[in-house]
């Protein structure tokens, strides 16, 4: 077998699909987000962009107390954590990190992995595996991390139609009561920016005695008067068994993490691969985090000014006709319905208008679907509004004219 031609063939496929994916090489400009360097190589030095879909959703990544916070740690602890979190690995940071995170969502213990991806594969992997006949109740349109982990776990899984309480209890009237349940499901969904009825969802889960566990990786640091997310802005976090969420969006570094009992923490602590075999988060990144915690428990500011944002994005592009998901989020999906049509769009935003907004296709969203996903911060100004709306109409019309770049 001629296995780079094989490698070749199916990219050329994506390609005929419109579905490639082509990286925007960008530097992030430090204290000027969101601005950033695209390098186009087609002349030195790159060019400016605004950029209106980084999950860094509030601007934390520039934080003057984050980037503080990983200089102080990096100048005292070094580079790297030094091993796994049992060999060497575990620093102080890190402990420090997961009593702020316990305490962010009210729950007795929280423990830290290297990505939201990862604690989110582990974590599900672990209780599906270890607890004697466990059954999975999935939403069906769980993340990708959340379905990897359930197929890891090889528990039996029954999948509920999207935020429906009602089809829920359904499924779990049909399951043994003895056996023990899961209800796995997310708060904010990141392609829709649609918001589960998590007090329904534990309605049900409870009237059947199943536990719960929420991916918040959306909805942590943006949503509640602490940013302990869309459970603690409704009273609720003390409800879920599990809350799941990640340092890369609102906290701005990386990394991922559970909060839960004492014992759930310690028993995945003590049987997760995913856990087990990898090199701990730097210390410097686990200081970054704990300061952006610290300071989304105590400030409101940034997640006032991003509502705002985002309800302005929503009014002009509502005005300029440009086609969007209404929801009740800060995830704005400017929708297309074409992956190629998306693609060009995005193109015409990037190279003529210097507005950088990534095209969503397949798998992350289904074909017909595609779009582009904004998400307006509290640093994006009343003029990079203007440009994007008027961007987004100079692309749409383009590309419905035949004319596009």
């Amino acid at each position: 077998m001629d296995h780079d031609a094989f490698f070749r063939g199916e990219l050329d496929g994506l390609r005929r699909d419109g579905r490639y994916r082509v990286f925007a090489d960008l530097e992030r400009q430090a204290g000027d987000f969101p601005r950033a360097t695209w390098h186009d190589d087609i002349g030195p030095g790159g060019r400016p962009v605004t950029v209106w879909c980084s999950n860094d959703y509030l601007g934390m990544g520039q934080h003057p107390a984050v980037v503080a916070a990983m200089h102080e740690a990096l100048d005292r602890c070094g580079a790297g954590a030094g091993g796994t979190r049992n060999i060497s690995g575990t620093s102080h940071e890190h402990v420090l990190l997961e009593r702020e995170l316990a305490d962010l969502h009210g729950k007795e213990a929280a423990l830290l992995f290297t990505s939201g991806y990862v604690s989110n594969w582990a974590t599900l992997s672990t209780l599906g595996s270890r607890i004697p006949g466990c059954v999975i109740l999935s939403d069906a349109q769980n993340h990708a991390s959340m379905i990897e982990g359930m197929r890891h776990s090889r528990a039996e899984r029954h999948v509920f139609a999207h935020n429906d309480p009602a089809d829920l209890d359904r499924c779990l009237s049909h399951i043994d009561p003895a056996r023990p349940r899961l209800v796995a499901f997310e708060s904010v969904y990141s392609m829709d920016g649609d918001i589960a009825p998590i007090a329904e969802i534990c309605d049900v889960a409870e009237r059947h005695g199943a536990m719960t566990y929420l991916d918040e990786v959306h909805g942590v640091g943006l949503y509640g008067p602490r940013g302990g997310g869309i459970a603690e802005r409704e009273g609720i976090a003390h409800r879920l068994t599990v809350i799941e969420g990640t340092l890369a969006k609102a906290f701005g570094v990386v990394g991922g993490y559970i909060a839960a009992s004492a014992a759930l923490c310690d028993f995945v602590r003590s049987f997760a691969s995913g856990f087990i075999f990898t090199s701990a988060l730097p210390p410097a990144v686990a200081a970054g985090a704990r300061a952006a915690v610290r300071h989304l428990k105590a400030s409101d500011a940034e997640r006032r000014r991003q509502q705002a944002t985002v309800a302005e994005v929503r009014r002009r592009l509502n005005a300029a006709g440009i086609p969007h998901l209404d929801n009740p989020s800060h995830i704005v999906p400017v929708m297309v319905g074409d992956a190629r049509r998306c693609k060009a769009i995005a193109d015409i935003l990037l190279e003529r208008h210097g507005v950088y907004v990534q095209p969503i296709n397949y798998p992350t969203v289904p074909v017909g679907s595609e779009r582009l996903r904004i998400t307006p911060s509290p640093l994006h100004g009343a003029a990079d509004i203007d440009q994007l709306v008027a961007a987004l109409t100079d692309a749409f019309a383009a590309t419905r004219l035949g004319r596009a770049a």
